[in-house]
């Protein structure tokens, strides 16, 4: 039981297969249970937000700019110059009441709008007076981007199973099943009200358990995998609490959760930026972990001979060096992600400490530090349970299966002082091109002679 990411490997013994399986379907079961109780069951949450304004699609026909006027004057009594674009966009509405109609709206216009061309495809809202229902407006909402983005999906597909063939088919049947655990199961329950810390470790660790046995196969060494990765979210989780309430950080670090406690008042902030942390180590983790886990198992394979402390310290070699690039991509993640923010705080004429501490910034840190921390841990932790599981199955394989077969020969193995003699002795022994040469015509008696013969393969003593 066992396997790499091109070939198989000999079969773990039985014993270890029932220990992994006693380890390994339990905290599965437990997974399970806890998703069926955390649930959501009410629906979709209830917002403070009004109702939705309706949405349409349309094809922009004709595009009308001019300056704007000069806006009323100022309380100063200076009219201020007109500025940004004014005029019209006519729009061919494609579906809704209104299909087929000609509608005309005026120029997308301030920060963040649209910019419209003829024979753009975009979204309109339909604007009702509240005064009188009969009257209404239309505006430019956003373009649409739903044929560019389908077009990437299927590059995307199409270059993993192109590279990865049947595995990168798995390996997008696992990006599906984790869509669908964050859509269904994750945000439902923390919109619901529920703990969102219990959520993300419930909801990250039936991710894990789907993922890694879809993409890998159900193998010893995946089992080995997913039991680091869980005891790493779970020692993540556990960092995550201690530092978050050892900074006082309250989840209020950003916009997006200020509106959201408008929008939504029963969802816990403070938990929702552990939620967060948990969810974002977990890819990570998964790398981590199962390249760990395979980097034991081809060690064994290449070197039978190697014991349980020499797979633990060669694999670990490699998992520092794994580490430390994977450092350096979290952090450079977490500031792509909050690039605006890192760029305000730059033109922040407050101290550098206190741009340091402040709360926008110290989620930042936090996110980074206890992500880290759990990865430094997920290497030992996968390392030496695929070390154990490894030796353990490499000892139960080493029997041959048919007692009856001769074991294989032995590799002739060189005379060492056979080898150096030959490397230090003077060049005899060689046919001379221009005629026969009396002492030089005793044909090679020894290994030292017998290793200058120029047509003789010296591959077999070696």
């Amino acid at each position: 039981m066992g396997s790499d990411h091109s070939r198989s490997t000999p079969s773990a013994p039985p014993r270890v297969r029932r220990i992994l399986i006693a380890t390994v379907v339990p905290l599965f079961v437990a997974t399970v249970l806890a998703a069926v109780v955390l649930w959501p069951r009410d629906g979709s949450p209830q917002t403070a937000g009004g109702q939705d304004v309706p949405r349409y699609h349309g094809t922009v026909t004709r595009v009308v700019t001019e300056p704007c006027p000069p806006t009323a004057p100022s309380p100063e009594g200076t009219p201020d110059a007109g500025a940004g674009l004014c005029g019209t966009v006519d729009v061919r509405v494609a579906d809704g009441a209104a299909a087929g109609q000609q509608v005309q709206t005026p120029v997308p216009d301030g920060p963040g709008a649209p910019r419209v061309e003829v024979g753009d495809e975009v979204i309109l809202v339909e604007l009702t007076d509240p005064a009188d229902p009969v009257a209404s407006s239309w505006n430019i909402a956003e373009h649409q981007r739903g044929t560019p983005l389908v077009w990437l999906a299927v590059v995307f597909a199409a270059a993993i199973v192109a590279f990865g063939r049947w595995r990168g088919l798995a390996a997008l049947a696992g990006l599906a099943a984790s869509f669908a655990i964050l859509l269904t199961f994750v945000l439902p329950g923390i919109g619901a009200g529920r703990s969102p810390l219990l959520v993300a470790v419930v909801g990250a660790a039936l991710i894990m358990f789907v993922v890694l046995y879809l993409t890998h196969g159900v193998t010893a060494q995946t089992s080995v995998a997913v039991l680091g990765t869980l005891g790493s979210l779970v020692l993540t989780g556990v960092l995550a609490t201690i530092a978050t309430a050892a900074t006082h950080l309250t989840g209020f670090g950003s916009e997006d959760a200020t509106t959201l406690s408008m929008f939504q008042a029963n969802v816990d902030l403070h938990g929702l930026l552990l939620a967060g942390i948990i969810i974002g180590s977990l890819g990570v983790l998964d790398d981590v972990t199962v390249t760990q886990a395979a980097t034991v198992t081809e060690l064994a394979n290449a070197n039978p001979e190697l014991t349980r402390l020499q797979l633990y310290r060669a694999a670990t070699r490699v998992g520092r060096a794994h580490i430390a690039s994977t450092v350096n991509t979290i952090v450079l993640a977490y500031a792509g992600a909050s690039l605006p923010l890192l760029l305000l705080l730059t033109a922040d004429s407050r101290p550098l400490g206190q741009i340091l501490t402040s709360e926008f910034l110290a989620q930042e840190i936090v996110r980074s530090a206890v992500a880290t921390l759990g990865l430094i841990a997920a290497v030992p932790l996968t390392t030496g349970l695929a070390a154990v599981v490894t030796a353990a199955g490499r000892s139960g394989a080493e029997l041959p299966a048919d007692p009856a077969a001769e074991p294989p020969a032995e590799r002739p193995r060189p005379d060492r002082a056979e080898a150096l003699a030959a490397l230090s002795s003077p060049r005899t022994g060689r046919p001379d091109p221009t005629g026969p040469d009396p002492a030089r015509a005793t044909p090679p008696t020894t290994a030292t002679d017998r290793w200058h013969e120029p047509d003789r393969s010296t591959e077999t003593a070696w």
